[in-house]
């Protein structure tokens, strides 16, 4: 993970993305990229004739604003003991993101935005998102992967494999009949971890309602520093309806961080 890319902006949840970014960074002797974005197509109206209405000084202001963000991050990371670059957008944040992720290592992030839910299916880069204002402090010492057996699982699993060799503890969630309905029970996990040598300890859950509420359960009594899950394994639609693992978790304004790929 040595190139990790920053959702930017003012306020106290872009300084702990940025904060944890730059820990990462020096642990991975790593380079981050900071990205500030403009959604210019925010200040461009569609008249009732279909003709555009650009907003022109709003949009100036906006730029003006931004780029004087972008400047002032740029000359703060220059005393940082990490290798840093700003660069700037003009897209919406999704799609913005998604174009600048595509050959970094991880993307960071806050939950309780609709960014950090459509990012993970916008781009195969996985993503970390953290708790609101809330950086991480160092190495994440106790990681938890919650496993269904699905392709998103697996592909969180190996693209976490960076921070869980160096993990203190790694746990290995499964609600009890859903990774050995995929056909991937969670055993298979801890073989593929200790063959790039992690040691792992798994944990079956007993279902109590759903497996998002018996995860967030679990989660909410002994919370990791980490959770390394799949997101959206049984589709979007099918969370927004039912409630998913990813709805459960990334809505939730507390808690562990999570490293989300789909």
């Amino acid at each position: 993970m040595r190139s990790l890319l920053v959702d930017a902006r003012p306020g106290p949840a872009g300084r702990a993305r940025i904060e944890t970014a730059l820990t990462l960074a020096r642990q991975f002797d790593g380079h981050v990229t900071l990205l500030v974005d403009t959604p210019v197509d925010r200040f461009i109206a569609v008249d009732g004739l279909g003709g555009s209405l650009v907003s022109a000084e709003a949009l100036r202001d906006a730029m003006a604003e931004d780029d004087a963000f972008a400047a002032a991050i740029d000359a703060q990371l220059a005393r940082q003991d990490v290798c840093c670059d700003v660069v700037r957008g003009e897209g919406e944040p999704v799609a913005a993101l998604a174009a600048a992720a595509r050959l970094a290592d991880l993307v960071v992030v806050s939950r309780g935005e609709p960014l950090a839910a459509d990012l993970p299916l916008a781009t195969r880069c996985p993503v970390l998102a953290l708790a609101p204002g809330e950086a991480a402090a160092g190495p994440f010492a106790r990681i938890a992967v919650a496993w269904d057996g699905g392709d998103s699982a697996a592909h969180a699993l190996r693209a976490s494999l960076p921070l869980l060799v160096r993990a203190d503890t790694v746990t290995v969630l499964t609600v009890q009949g859903e990774a050995e309905a995929a056909g991937y029970p969670a055993t298979e996990v801890l073989s593929y971890l200790s063959r790039h040598g992690v040691s792992a300890e798994l944990r079956p859950l007993v279902r109590q309602g759903s497996a998002a509420a018996t995860l967030a359960t679990v989660l909410a009594v002994d919370p990791p520093d980490l959770v390394v899950m799949g997101a959206y394994g049984h589709g979007r639609l099918r969370a927004a309806l039912f409630g998913g693992v990813t709805e459960r978790l990334l809505g939730a304004g507390a808690g562990p961080a999570l490293l989300l790929a789909h």
